[in-house]
Protein backbone atom coordinates (compact mmCIF):
# COMPACT_ATOMS: atom_id res chain seq x y z
CA UNK A 1 0.00 0.00 0.00
CA UNK A 2 1.45 3.38 -1.01
CA UNK A 3 1.97 5.98 1.70
CA UNK A 4 0.00 9.22 1.47
CA UNK A 5 1.94 12.42 0.92
CA UNK A 6 0.59 13.60 4.29
CA UNK A 7 1.63 10.51 6.23
CA UNK A 8 4.47 11.27 8.63
CA UNK A 9 6.86 8.37 9.01
CA UNK A 10 10.53 7.74 8.32
CA UNK A 11 11.29 6.75 4.76
CA UNK A 12 14.09 4.23 4.33
CA UNK A 13 15.88 4.58 0.98
CA UNK A 14 15.68 1.50 -1.24
CA UNK A 15 19.44 0.91 -1.04
CA UNK A 16 19.36 1.02 2.78
CA UNK A 17 16.48 -1.46 2.80
CA UNK A 18 18.56 -3.78 0.68
CA UNK A 19 21.56 -3.37 2.98
CA UNK A 20 19.40 -4.21 5.99
CA UNK A 21 18.36 -7.43 4.28
CA UNK A 22 21.94 -8.21 3.33
CA UNK A 23 23.15 -7.58 6.88
CA UNK A 24 20.61 -10.12 8.09
CA UNK A 25 21.87 -12.63 5.55
CA UNK A 26 25.48 -12.15 6.56
CA UNK A 27 24.82 -12.66 10.24
CA UNK A 28 25.16 -9.08 11.52
CA UNK A 29 21.55 -9.31 12.80
CA UNK A 30 19.53 -12.41 13.79
CA UNK A 31 20.20 -15.12 11.23
CA UNK A 32 17.67 -16.52 8.81
CA UNK A 33 16.82 -20.20 8.78
CA UNK A 34 19.38 -22.56 7.25
CA UNK A 35 16.98 -23.65 4.54
CA UNK A 36 16.65 -19.99 3.46
CA UNK A 37 20.28 -19.66 2.37
CA UNK A 38 20.79 -17.06 -0.38
CA UNK A 39 22.47 -19.79 -2.45
CA UNK A 40 19.86 -22.45 -1.79
CA UNK A 41 17.97 -24.43 -4.37
CA UNK A 42 19.18 -26.80 -7.07
CA UNK A 43 22.83 -26.06 -7.77
CA UNK A 44 24.61 -28.65 -9.88
CA UNK A 45 26.65 -29.46 -12.95
CA UNK A 46 23.80 -30.85 -15.03
CA UNK A 47 25.97 -32.11 -17.89
CA UNK A 48 29.54 -31.98 -19.16
CA UNK A 49 31.52 -33.50 -22.02
CA UNK A 50 34.78 -33.00 -23.89
CA UNK A 51 35.65 -33.46 -27.57
CA UNK A 52 39.02 -33.51 -29.30
CA UNK A 53 39.49 -30.74 -31.83
CA UNK A 54 42.86 -30.95 -33.61
CA UNK A 55 44.63 -32.28 -30.55
CA UNK A 56 42.93 -29.96 -28.06
CA UNK A 57 40.24 -31.28 -25.73
CA UNK A 58 37.41 -28.75 -25.44
CA UNK A 59 34.86 -28.82 -22.65
CA UNK A 60 31.16 -28.02 -22.87
CA UNK A 61 29.11 -27.93 -19.68
CA UNK A 62 25.76 -26.82 -18.30
CA UNK A 63 25.48 -25.65 -14.70
CA UNK A 64 22.24 -24.89 -12.87
CA UNK A 65 22.57 -21.78 -10.69
CA UNK A 66 19.42 -21.09 -8.63
CA UNK A 67 18.16 -17.48 -8.74
CA UNK A 68 16.79 -15.90 -5.58
CA UNK A 69 15.54 -12.53 -4.38
CA UNK A 70 18.41 -12.36 -1.88
CA UNK A 71 21.04 -12.75 -4.59
CA UNK A 72 19.26 -10.09 -6.61
CA UNK A 73 19.10 -7.70 -3.62
CA UNK A 74 22.78 -8.23 -2.80
CA UNK A 75 23.79 -7.50 -6.39
CA UNK A 76 21.65 -4.37 -6.49
CA UNK A 77 23.39 -3.15 -3.33
CA UNK A 78 26.80 -3.37 -4.96
CA UNK A 79 27.99 -6.86 -4.04
CA UNK A 80 29.81 -8.82 -6.74
CA UNK A 81 29.47 -12.61 -6.92
CA UNK A 82 32.19 -14.82 -8.42
CA UNK A 83 31.29 -17.97 -10.34
CA UNK A 84 34.02 -20.60 -10.76
CA UNK A 85 34.20 -23.74 -12.86
CA UNK A 86 36.99 -26.07 -11.77
CA UNK A 87 38.23 -28.85 -14.05
CA UNK A 88 40.71 -31.55 -13.05
CA UNK A 89 42.05 -34.20 -15.43
CA UNK A 90 43.62 -37.24 -13.72
CA UNK A 91 45.29 -40.42 -14.95
CA UNK A 92 44.25 -43.62 -13.23
CA UNK A 93 47.11 -45.78 -11.90
CA UNK A 94 46.40 -49.31 -10.68
CA UNK A 95 49.07 -49.61 -8.01
CA UNK A 96 49.34 -46.01 -6.87
CA UNK A 97 47.33 -42.85 -6.36
CA UNK A 98 45.77 -41.26 -9.43
CA UNK A 99 48.00 -38.58 -10.97
CA UNK A 100 46.71 -35.09 -11.69
CA UNK A 101 47.48 -34.23 -15.29
CA UNK A 102 46.04 -30.73 -15.40
CA UNK A 103 43.86 -28.44 -13.29
CA UNK A 104 42.21 -25.34 -14.77
CA UNK A 105 39.66 -22.82 -13.54
CA UNK A 106 37.20 -20.60 -15.35
CA UNK A 107 36.12 -17.61 -13.29
CA UNK A 108 33.49 -15.02 -14.13
CA UNK A 109 32.02 -12.23 -12.03
CA UNK A 110 28.41 -11.08 -11.83
CA UNK A 111 27.46 -7.55 -10.80
CA UNK A 112 24.63 -5.08 -11.25
CA UNK A 113 24.83 -1.74 -13.11
CA UNK A 114 22.45 0.75 -11.51
CA UNK A 115 22.24 3.30 -14.36
CA UNK A 116 21.44 0.79 -17.09
CA UNK A 117 19.45 -1.50 -14.77
CA UNK A 118 21.24 -4.54 -16.19
CA UNK A 119 23.24 -7.45 -14.81
CA UNK A 120 26.85 -7.57 -15.95
CA UNK A 121 28.87 -10.74 -16.54
CA UNK A 122 32.60 -10.33 -17.07
CA UNK A 123 35.67 -12.54 -17.13
CA UNK A 124 38.11 -12.41 -14.22
CA UNK A 125 40.52 -10.27 -16.26
CA UNK A 126 37.70 -7.78 -16.93
CA UNK A 127 38.02 -7.95 -20.73
CA UNK A 128 34.98 -9.98 -21.81
CA UNK A 129 31.70 -8.33 -20.83
CA UNK A 130 28.03 -9.07 -21.45
CA UNK A 131 24.90 -7.49 -19.99
CA UNK A 132 21.48 -8.98 -19.34
CA UNK A 133 18.07 -7.53 -18.42
CA UNK A 134 17.25 -10.14 -15.76
CA UNK A 135 19.09 -12.16 -13.12
CA UNK A 136 17.70 -15.35 -14.68
CA UNK A 137 19.25 -14.55 -18.07
CA UNK A 138 22.61 -13.73 -16.46
CA UNK A 139 22.67 -16.97 -14.46
CA UNK A 140 21.76 -18.99 -17.56
CA UNK A 141 24.71 -17.47 -19.40
CA UNK A 142 27.02 -18.14 -16.45
CA UNK A 143 25.89 -21.75 -16.51
CA UNK A 144 26.71 -22.18 -20.19
CA UNK A 145 30.26 -23.16 -21.18
CA UNK A 146 31.05 -24.16 -24.76
CA UNK A 147 34.29 -25.25 -26.43
CA UNK A 148 36.59 -24.30 -23.54
CA UNK A 149 40.11 -25.76 -24.05
CA UNK A 150 41.17 -27.76 -20.98
CA UNK A 151 44.01 -30.08 -22.04
CA UNK A 152 46.07 -31.00 -25.12
CA UNK A 153 47.03 -34.46 -26.31
CA UNK A 154 50.69 -33.94 -25.45
CA UNK A 155 49.73 -33.65 -21.76
CA UNK A 156 48.02 -37.03 -21.75
CA UNK A 157 51.11 -39.17 -21.43
CA UNK A 158 51.11 -42.76 -20.23
CA UNK A 159 48.53 -45.47 -20.71
CA UNK A 160 45.51 -43.85 -19.09
CA UNK A 161 42.59 -44.00 -18.65
CA UNK A 162 42.01 -40.32 -17.94
CA UNK A 163 39.16 -39.02 -15.84
CA UNK A 164 37.68 -35.53 -16.11
CA UNK A 165 36.11 -33.98 -12.99
CA UNK A 166 34.09 -30.77 -13.13
CA UNK A 167 32.80 -28.75 -10.17
CA UNK A 168 31.07 -25.36 -10.00
CA UNK A 169 31.36 -22.82 -7.21
CA UNK A 170 29.82 -19.51 -6.15
CA UNK A 171 31.33 -17.09 -3.66
CA UNK A 172 31.00 -13.51 -2.61
CA UNK A 173 33.43 -11.18 -4.31
CA UNK A 174 33.76 -7.42 -3.99
CA UNK A 175 31.41 -5.43 -1.81
CA UNK A 176 30.97 -1.72 -1.02
CA UNK A 177 33.37 -0.28 1.57
CA UNK A 178 30.51 0.92 3.78
CA UNK A 179 29.05 -2.58 3.89
CA UNK A 180 32.40 -4.35 4.29
CA UNK A 181 33.05 -2.39 7.48
CA UNK A 182 29.84 -3.69 9.05
CA UNK A 183 29.88 -7.41 8.33
CA UNK A 184 32.13 -10.42 8.57
CA UNK A 185 32.62 -13.26 6.12
CA UNK A 186 29.69 -15.66 5.95
CA UNK A 187 29.80 -19.26 4.72
CA UNK A 188 26.26 -18.76 3.44
CA UNK A 189 27.77 -16.91 0.47
CA UNK A 190 30.12 -19.71 -0.54
CA UNK A 191 28.91 -22.93 -2.12
CA UNK A 192 30.28 -25.65 -4.40
CA UNK A 193 28.49 -28.32 -6.37
CA UNK A 194 29.22 -32.03 -6.33
CA UNK A 195 31.86 -33.30 -8.75
CA UNK A 196 30.66 -34.39 -12.20
CA UNK A 197 33.01 -37.11 -13.51
CA UNK A 198 33.50 -39.20 -16.63
CA UNK A 199 36.27 -41.05 -18.44
CA UNK A 200 37.84 -39.29 -21.38
CA UNK A 201 37.31 -41.30 -24.59
CA UNK A 202 40.53 -42.29 -26.37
Amino acid sequence: MSASMHTIRPIVPRRQRGWALLLALLGAVPAVADDASPLGGTFEVASASAVNHRGVWELSARVRYPPSERIQSALQDGVTLSFDLEVVVTRHRRLWFDADVVSVDLRRDLSYHVVSDRYVVRSSDGRDLETFPTIEAALEQLGTVDDWPIVVDSQLGGDGPWQVSVRAGVRRGRMPDALRALVFWSDAWHRTSDWYRWTLPR
